[in-house]
């Protein structure tokens, strides 16, 4: 796919939700429309929260291959805000589709995740260090983007993640809930690893516009460019065994 139908394609897509982003979601969430949200307002975070070391166990045994697992670019390539091997990704669900292997791997994680309302996506989000994932926005803004801190190097102000006009740090075991269609960008200026839970949740909304919303989420997990990427990570489970 050229570079010039790409441009097009996002043109045509940010046409299509601008109307439902700007007047429908944007002014009817229930909490309100931050770049950061407060994640205490959401009970699901707590079990996750409460059981984030048993997610670092089966995660420190993820890394135990982590030279192997796929860049983010490589399973998803229309996610161009990395071009090298520093940010990896190990996927349980994407878009709603669940990768069987990986949850077998990671049980505990995915009974928790599993418990999450309107979870589509989860990964363990693999920063290397001294990776900058530049200014970008995410393609709509019905989901809610979570990370739960899992592995933090020191010091952190030097790994942080800007979000709007506001910077932040992530702790282990704590969340970290965004709104990931505000301009925002990643730094890790460290020696170390940084890892987090990632997930994209679905918004909470009231209910004809959570009908519109969860209409517009159906329409982007049956995707084509959702397709091509659970066929690359399919590739990818299969050539390493």
């Amino acid at each position: 796919m050229n570079r010039h139908f790409r441009t097009w394609a996002a043109r045509i897509w940010y046409g299509i939700v601008w109307l439902p982003e700007r007047f429908i979601i944007a002014q009817s969430c229930p909490y309100g429309d931050p770049a950061i949200f407060d994640g205490a307002a959401f009970s699901w975070t707590a079990p996750l929260e409460a059981n984030w070391q048993d997610i670092r166990g089966e995660l420190d045994e993820v890394l135990r291959s982590a030279k192997a697992l796929p860049n983010v670019q490589d399973l998803v390539p229309e996610i161009r805000v990395s071009d090298n091997d520093r940010w990896k990704a190990y996927f349980l669900y994407g878009y709603g589709h669940k990768v069987e292997a990986h949850c077998v791997q990671c049980p505990r994680t995915t009974r928790l995740i599993e418990q999450v309302p309107g979870m589509t996506t989860a990964f363990f989000s693999i920063l290397h260090p001294y990776k900058h994932i530049p200014k970008h926005r995410g393609p709509y803004k019905g989901f809610l983007r979570y990370h739960l801190g899992l592995i933090v190097p020191e010091p952190p102000e030097a790994c942080r993640i800007r979000v709007g006009d506001e910077i932040t740090n992530w702790r282990e075991g704590k969340s970290l809930i965004l709104d990931d269609t505000k301009p925002h960008e990643v730094w890790n200026d460290t020696d170390g690893v940084r890892v987090v839970l990632f997930m994209d949740v679905v918004r909470p909304l009231p209910r004809i516009a959570s009908r519109i919303n969860r209409t517009i989420v159906r329409w982007i997990c049956r995707s084509p460019q959702v397709r091509r990427a659970r066929g690359r990570q399919a590739e990818w489970i299969e050539r390493q065994h």
